[in-house]
């Protein structure tokens, strides 16, 4: 089910009487989700994500704009009617029932038309409870199941009514990191076995990035950027997303333009073909760092954290923004860092610089 968002706008009156402050909760977004992809809004608290989840469901009404489920404006119709399964961060399970019966819970609530006969509804049940894998556990309450389980019983339960749409809100945030890591790549294995469309709203960048088709960067309410996971990461629009993606994050400088050169602090880092001359932001990713007795970036060691095959480099540089600098490099070069200074050449790809008012990115041609 293709769901296409068109200028998309929710508007809160202001919590504070006195200021009469309206809150721009999400503004303007337009946006086609295709058929059958997952969809990862990502951002921050309070940047509009969980709210055009519910603008999607139905839960909320958007203060303008239009909501289409294929070629149906769903804009003003009921959440019941849209066809959609929502999970919740916590869970919401009832605690007196099984689990048999919280997955049965919704196809017995069906009326008119789609009211089933009580063997058709046991069987979509077993269904979604074998798509999550919880059969054995359908005669088991709530409070008997772990985080996991708990989630896995919510997901089957928005599953069993086959709906068009799957919403997803926050739903690993309860759990703890091995768990988040297992339930990601089981709602990703879920949502390609059933071919439904899904959004999935998270604030965490690199749950999004494993299992989403698509990403969508918001911050206080505006789209920052769409496009494939892997694509915003290495081609971000500004400076928010370059910051927001990535572990460790960017490494972040002050650094300006001059006859084409780009510099931090002093030292010359590249050619930047085409660029005005002025007052720059510079985001460079920790692994776009490469050890050269030449290289034009000089840097002093604080630190050296060994990872295995890979190492962090952590650093300082005057024109650092960041407490420090972290560079990957890889476990081989650990002979050669036995000084107190190392120098950087810097990959070209993995380097992004930025306007300084406006946070904007300053595109060139890399050589």
């Amino acid at each position: 089910m293709k769901i296409v968002l068109q200028n998309l706008t929710k508007i809160f009156p202001s919590r504070n009487k006195k200021s009469g402050e309206e809150v721009v909760a999400v503004n303007d977004f337009t946006f086609e989700i295709p058929d059958g992809k997952l969809i990862g809004l990502l951002g921050p608290s309070g940047c509009g994500k969980s709210t055009t989840l519910y603008m999607i469901s139905g839960l909320q009404k958007p203060t303008s704009g239009k909501i289409f489920f294929g070629d149906d404006d769903v804009t003003q119709l009921s959440t019941e009617k849209r066809g959609i399964g929502l999970v919740f961060q916590n869970y919401a399970l009832y605690p007196h029932m099984t689990v048999l019966q919280n997955i049965l819970f919704p196809l017995q609530n069906l009326t008119g038309a789609d009211k089933m006969p009580k063997e058709k509804m046991i069987e979509r049940a077993h269904g979604a409870a074998r798509l999550v894998q919880i059969e054995e556990l359908l005669d088991r309450k709530p409070s008997e199941l772990s985080g996991g389980q708990q989630q896995r019983v919510a997901i089957a339960r928005a599953l069993v009514k086959m709906p068009r749409v799957l919403l997803l809100d926050e739903p690993l945030s309860n759990l703890d990191a091995r768990l988040r890591l297992q339930t990601r790549e089981e709602i990703r294995r879920i949502q390609k076995e059933t071919g439904i469309t899904t959004v999935f709203v998270t604030h965490d960048q690199e749950e999004a990035m494993s299992i989403s088709d698509m990403i969508v960067v918001m911050k206080l309410g505006v789209v920052q950027q769409i496009g494939k996971p892997q694509e915003v990461y290495d081609n971000p629009a500004n400076l928010f997303v370059a910051k927001f993606l990535g572990t460790p994050p960017i490494n972040v400088f002050s650094g300006r333009i001059e006859a084409e050169k780009l510099y931090i602090g002093d030292d010359c880092v590249m050619d930047v073909p085409g660029a005005e001359a002025q007052e720059v932001t510079v985001g460079i990713r920790p692994e776009g760092f490469v050890l050269s007795e030449n290289g034009p970036l000089k840097c002093h060691i604080s630190n050296i954290e060994v990872m295995g095959r890979d190492m962090s480099v952590v650093s300082t540089h005057p024109a650092s923004l960041n407490a420090s600098v972290r560079s990957i490099i890889d476990a081989d070069h650990m002979p050669g860092l036995q000084q107190e200074t190392v120098r950087y050449a810097i990959k070209p790809h993995k380097i992004f610089v930025f306007a300084k008012e406006t946070e904007e990115r300053i595109r060139f041609e890399v050589k």
